[in-house]
């Protein structure tokens, strides 16, 4: 019986991975990817890092990737210093190719005083209900001028 008992928990205990990822739906990833369009809207930036998973990363494609839930944290909330009224991620496309959940979107906002808006594509990783990777493709160049701001 010992046996048994043994061979069932070993059993368990290798499936729960397999379990956890079956969790991960569709719809599931389009629910947490809202959620984070919401809190971005909100200026909830507790909220936003919170999203991210531990060793999360959050990477524009063209700057270095920022690693880990508290520097992504850091990163939003000095932004969002700039943008106290949030960020309005209005989504005209999205949806889940393989396992990742896409958006084409334009960014509005009023950082500093200035209002300005960004076209973005995002790729997201969501795991276990939080983003593991996202992704952005931008035109850096007049998302700085938008802001008023300069690469230098």
């Amino acid at each position: 019986m010992k046996t048994l008992l043994a061979a069932a928990a070993a059993f368990a205990m290798a499936m729960a991975p397999l379990a956890a990822q079956a969790a991960d739906t569709d719809a599931s990833r389009i629910a947490v990817v809202k959620e984070m369009i919401a809190a971005w809207k909100a200026a909830d930036w507790k909220k936003v890092g919170d999203l991210f998973a531990e060793d999360g990363v959050l990477h524009s494609m063209m700057i270095e990737p920022v690693k880990g839930r508290e520097a992504i944290y850091q990163r939003i909330a000095a932004l969002g210093k700039g943008a106290p009224g949030g960020v309005v991620l209005d989504v005209s496309h999205m949806g889940v190719i393989d396992g990742l959940v896409f958006i084409e979107r334009v960014d509005r906002f009023t950082y500093n005083g200035k209002p300005g808006a960004v076209p973005v594509v995002g790729i997201l990783d969501v795991q276990d209900g939080k983003v593991k990777a996202w992704r952005e493709y931008y035109d850096r160049a007049q998302l700085l001028k938008e802001m008023g701001a300069s690469d230098h």
